[in-house]
């Protein structure tokens, strides 16, 4: 007992010693210990670090709030009292339970990104501090949500004045109490006037708003049914959210403990009128859209194009994403794009007005547009995933789009014949300015292919320059380590182990290598990717899918795909094309000409025709970064040993060159078998390196992948949309160079102008023009003379 009241002493004292406690220093290394996330693999925490840098589970939450934080570290008395601070800004109370585990809150945001936050027991002080993921509610994890059971009869009730019942669901112990409440809230956007928006524009508020109980004092079974009513009071909320709380809380209370369904049309809310003649309505609301668009600003011009092709709107990661409403990987459910197979978005929203573009393809691979089909991509005003700074009107996730862009389809498409006036303000872009990214990779022991397509082997050890660029200022860094083989020997060679990246005021992202799997750091605190695989940071976003794959996406467009084969990482970097003749480091210097990829910090040439591999090491080990450049983390003794003491190169290690292909050697015979084709080089030497056939076969794979994907990112010619001719009919929808449409007119009319075009590579169409080409109906007598006097004046 003694020895314990010692102990105790001694850590009192070292917690309480002038600069020794975490207290309102998160993030900071001090000069007796550390308060930094390194601090527990470097064995150098503050005494007091676990206790005021809290962690907390689960990491993350819906925008919308409610989900209580468990703060881990942090026991007191049950029911004490505990505050809680988000931003900065948002109080809100927490609460213990009888176990004494401290919780907080999340609020009602309008934002998505990690959110940070303080703690306060004694009400004054906020010195403990941690943060949460605020995540996109439809992103948020659906067992922690009510689930509306037919989402369809929900989002299309009172159309045939139906009165069946509406069934919700929920997890009854997340709500932690024997009754509940179930509450409408619904969301508006409101004008602010012209005072606050910017240079005199007008500016505007988001908000979420209690409506009114749909039920008081229920059993929390998890389940509940209702015939809904059609709202008197609040029928101009067209737009909501189900939540539901323990009884014993107030109606409407903000940000307390709840659960909430997701955003939803509350078609069972609106007004009688929609049920008497839901058309009718809809058709109202349609052109009072279709009135408010014509004074909104044109934002269609600052929208990046849709890539052409399906292989390209896969493959060009740094700038679209997978759109989960239609998605090849899930099944292809498209039920607001029919026909389609897969649909992408622009990951970043346009620059001034906050807009996303969509685009959407046909099992074929081709683009589908709305002159076509009622599938077809359309660009949306608002874009879904929100844009930074989230919080005001059109920016914010979800919801702004939903108001702009969903509901309108509602009212114009889907609740009634008007969907020519949604597609007459939401047309599809087209591709024909597009431009696909330029890609270059690192990959094997390890093997570099610049963005020219030149490709050669740099065995160095060390930290150096994948691409450095002043332009954004993007830089990505490698760190290379010795390759290890099975029976504890070192290869005389070495392999990708980490890659650091960043642009501009960007988040600081490492991608390392750990026991066969990726672990992604966020300025040198890792990121847990157990509750979301898509995370919003700033400046960039992350994606990992799986342990083995990882996508980091810049601002710009700019895109670094990192994966794990056979134990070996391979990165592929992608850039915009106003990145030409804007970058050097290992993957050269991008402007389609090879033979000045061997680009030195210098500013000198090496000839990469005749370059030997001593030439090559050379220049690969010039591009070694500083220590005052380096965006690593060194969290261990090793990477501080082996990376951070010594010089970034190591110039004391030099790999084999090259290795004899013996007739004796067991392997030879199956690697020549294996090793075949672009990439046979490679290949083998992997083989010979590691010992291993599935390593060197991994490399090869690895390359060939490459190189489709360099085929599929070729820039496609598209000579641009054709209307149907009046009365007629058009034969095909590809508009890409190559292909041929084929016009014909209805019975009784006559076509003037070409049957065929076909798309050429310079982005014309063949045949006559103007394109736009006119049936005749031959019985008309107006019509027969105004052929005549066409043909008249017909060049031809």
């Amino acid at each position: 007992v003694k020895s314990k009241v010692i102990e105790w002493m001694i850590c009192l004292f070292l917690l309480y010693l002038p600069g020794q406690s975490c207290m309102s220093k998160c993030g900071d290394i001090l000069e007796q210990c550390s308060c930094h996330a390194t601090c527990v693999s470097l064995q150098n925490c503050c005494a007091d670090y676990n206790q005021s840098c809290v962690q907390v589970t689960p990491y993350s939450s819906s925008m919308l709030g409610g989900t209580a934080l468990r703060i881990h570290s942090l026991l007191l008395h049950p029911n004490e009292r505990v505050l809680c601070r988000f931003k900065g800004e948002i109080e809100r109370n927490g609460f213990t339970d009888a176990e004494g585990q401290a919780y907080c809150v999340t609020p009602l945001l309008y934002e998505t990104g990690w959110i940070q936050f303080g703690v306060s027991i004694d009400g004054i002080n906020f010195d403990r501090s941690g943060e949460y993921l605020s995540v996109h509610p439809s992103k948020a994890d659906p067992a922690f949500q009510v689930t509306l059971v037919n989402t369809t009869q929900w989002q299309n009730y009172g159309m045939q004045n139906t009165a069946e019942r509406l069934k919700m669901t929920w997890n009854s112990s997340l709500i932690g109490a024997e009754m509940v409440n179930i509450e409408l809230w619904g969301y508006k956007e409101f004008s602010r006037g012209t005072e606050a928006g910017t240079h005199g524009s007008v500016s505007f508020e988001a908000k979420m708003s209690y409506l009114y109980s749909l039920g008081k004092n229920l059993p929390n079974t998890g389940s509940f049914s209702f015939v809904p009513e059609p709202s008197k009071e609040h029928t101009d909320w067209e737009l909501g959210n189900i939540r539901i709380t323990a009884s014993s809380i107030s109606d409407g209370a903000r940000d307390v403990q709840a659960l909430w369904s997701g955003g939803h049309v509350l078609a069972w809310h609106l007004e009688q009128a929609f049920r008497d003649d839901s058309t009718a309505w809809a058709k109202n609301k349609c052109l009072q859209w279709d009135d408010l668009e014509e004074k909104l600003p044109n934002f269609l011009d600052e929208l990046i194009d849709c890539p052409c092709t399906l292989a390209q709107a896969r493959a060009d990661t740094g700038r679209f994403h997978t759109d989960y409403s239609c998605d090849i990987e899930k099944g292809s459910v498209c039920t607001y794009h029919p026909g389609c197979v897969h649909c992408v978005r622009a990951i970043q929203a346009s620059p001034t007005h906050g807009s996303g573009q969509q685009c959407c393809y046909d099992s074929s691979g081709d683009l589908v547009l709305t002159g076509d089909s009622v599938g077809g991509s359309t660009p949306d005003r608002a874009h879904d995933w929100g844009s930074p700074p989230y919080r005001e009107p059109p920016r914010v996730p979800g919801y702004s789009h939903w108001l702009y862009d969903v509901m309108s389809f509602y009212y114009c498409c889907l609740w009634s014949d008007h969907c020519h006036i949604y597609f007459n303000r939401r047309p599809s872009s087209g591709c024909r300015s597009y431009q696909p990214p330029k890609a270059a990779a690192v990959l094997g022991d390890p093997h570099f292919i610049t963005f020219d397509g030149f490709s050669y082997t740099f065995n160095g050890k060390g930290e150096y320059y994948l691409v450095l660029s002043p332009h954004r200022e993007l830089s990505v860094q490698a760190r290379t380590e010795k390759v290890k083989l099975k029976k504890g020997t070192v290869a005389n060679a070495t392999r990708l182990s980490s890659v650091a990246m960043k642009e501009n005021a960007s988040d600081v992202i490492e991608v390392r290598q750990t026991e066969g799997h990726l672990q992604v750091l966020r300025n040198q605190r890792v990121l847990p990717f157990t509750e979301q695989r898509w995370m919003d940071l700033h400046g960039v976003l992350v994606f990992s899918p799986s342990p083995q794959d990882v996508t980091v996406m810049f601002s710009s467009g700019v895109g670094v795909e990192v994966h794990v084969h056979e134990g070996t990482m391979a990165v592929t970097v992608l850039l915009p094309t106003e990145f030409t003749n804007k970058t050097q480091g290992l993957l050269g210097l991008m402007n389609s000409d090879p033979s000045d990829d061997l680009l030195t910090h210098l500013g000198h040439i090496i000839s990469s025709a005749d370059a030997t591999a001593e030439q090559i090491f050379t220049f690969g080990a010039g591009w070694n970064i500083s220590k005052t450049s380096s965006l690593f983390t060194y969290d261990s003794k090793s990477l501080l040993d082996d990376y951070y003491i010594p010089p970034s190169h190591d110039s004391t290690f030099f790999p084999a060159f090259s290795l004899p292909e013996s007739p004796d050697d067991p392997l030879v015979a199956d690697m020549l078998t294996m090793c075949f084709g672009e990439g046979a080089r490679f290949c083998k030497y992997d083989t010979l390196t590691t010992r291993s056939l599935a390593v060197g076969n991994s490399t090869l794979r690895v390359f060939q992948n490459h190189q489709a994907l360099i085929k599929v990112l070729e820039p496609v010619v598209s000579c641009g949309w054709i209307p149907v001719p009046q009365s007629g009919k058009k034969n095909g929808s590809n508009y890409l160079e190559g292909s041929t449409l084929s016009f014909s007119c209805n019975e009784g009319f006559i076509l003037y102008g070409s049957s065929e075009r076909t798309c050429l590579d310079d982005g014309t169409w063949t045949g006559e023009q103007p394109y736009y080409s006119p049936c005749f109906y031959l019985s008309d007598p107006m019509a027969i003379t105004s052929l005549i006097q066409i043909i008249k004046i017909s060049p031809r």
